[in-house]
């Protein structure tokens, strides 16, 4: 599923570009909106089950706190449809929250600058500038979801780093043919940077110092390294007195399919039933000559013609009011139709 953000330059305050004082302040607000949406829903079971619950170790960050204070905003919302006196809690929760996600939503496009700018960098043959720019969007929302404006560091400066990963990510997965875990293109790229390390400092390494380095075990290191390398088709494959070439196991895609040649057996074979059952004995012999039902030989509408004494146009006829008695009746489908057909 690909997932696009759409943005209007109509939009008030979504192309500006903030200075640093301004990203704080922005940065600042979220905090106090979340607040206020948090004290909302304090005290409420459904609420409080969420928040004060023992996060995993991929929750312990600040996007985490805030993926479960959406959740608990939705479960209090959820929990005054059936019970009214929640109602004012769930609405002054909702309202904070929608403005926490205005905010975020602007200062994360206060960056869209650095959006295309990385993307002008990064397209290539596996993407183009365009979803590179869509998947920017989608690192700058990360960005400001995690933005601490106490660190001391300027938005801008964060969101590039989140923006940049987005991208290199989209372009890992789109330029293989088989789609790895971001776990494991993560793995990799680490893999990569340490075996450039060692090369750098001329020092000779093994898988073992590269898995140490990245800190994996040597057979996950040695799998990571050996996606994406390029095999020949003439490379043997066993290792027995005679080996075989890759190519040797791939399959024919003009050989006829066991399951195919199956179906169209069986359907001829109700075909033929039903001859006798529909057909006159002159259509009878018209479609058995015409597509070779007995001997495997097609022939022509003047071949069969000269056998029967009749011209080409009237044997077509007999021909097409056979095919059309048959494809009425329901106990033949179609495809033997095509079957027959394909015996031309």
């Amino acid at each position: 599923m690909s997932f696009q953000v759409r943005t209007r330059s109509t939009d008030v305050g979504i192309s500006e570009r903030l200075s640093a004082e301004e990203e704080k302040s922005m940065a600042r607000k979220i905090r106090r909106a979340e607040q206020s949406a948090r004290e909302a829903v304090a005290g409420i079971p459904e609420a409080d089950e969420i928040l004060m619950r023992r996060p995993d170790r991929a929750e312990r960050t600040r996007a985490g706190a805030v993926d479960r204070l959406e959740e608990a905003v939705k479960a209090v919302s959820k929990a005054a449809k059936k019970d009214p006196d929640y109602v004012p809690y769930s609405r002054q929760a909702v309202s904070a929250w929608a403005e926490a996600e205005a905010l975020r939503w602007r200062l994360a496009m206060s960056g869209r600058r650095i959006a295309h700018g990385e993307a002008r960098k990064l397209a290539g043959p596996f993407m183009d500038e365009e979803d590179l720019v869509q998947e920017g969007y989608i690192g700058l929302l990360r960005a400001a979801k995690r933005f601490d404006p106490d660190r001391g560091i300027r938005f801008s400066t964060y969101a590039r780093w989140w923006v940049r990963a987005q991208m290199t990510r989209a372009i890992d997965h789109t330029g293989r043919p088989v789609r790895l875990p971001g776990c494991a293109v993560e793995q990799t790229r680490n893999l990569r940077k340490a075996m450039k390390r060692f090369e750098s400092a001329g020092v000779d390494y093994s898988t073992a110092d590269l898995a140490s380095e990245v800190g994996i075990d040597k057979e996950r290191a040695e799998l990571l390294l050996s996606q994406g390398n390029t095999i020949s088709l003439e490379q043997p494959v066993d290792d027995g007195p005679r080996p075989r070439p890759l190519d040797r196991f791939l399959s024919d895609d003009d050989a006829p399919q066991p399951d195919a040649e199956a179906i169209n057996t069986q359907e001829l074979t109700r075909m033929q039933e039903a001859f006798h059952a529909l057909l006159t004995e002159r259509q009878r012999f018209v479609l058995t000559r015409r597509y070779g039902l007995e001997d495997g030989e097609f022939r022509t509408l003047s071949e069969v013609g000269k056998e029967m004494g009749l011209s080409r146009e009237r044997v077509r006829q007999i021909e097409r009011e056979a095919l059309t008695r048959l494809r009425e009746y329901s106990g033949i489908r179609s495809s033997g139709l095509g079957a027959m057909a394909a015996l031309r």
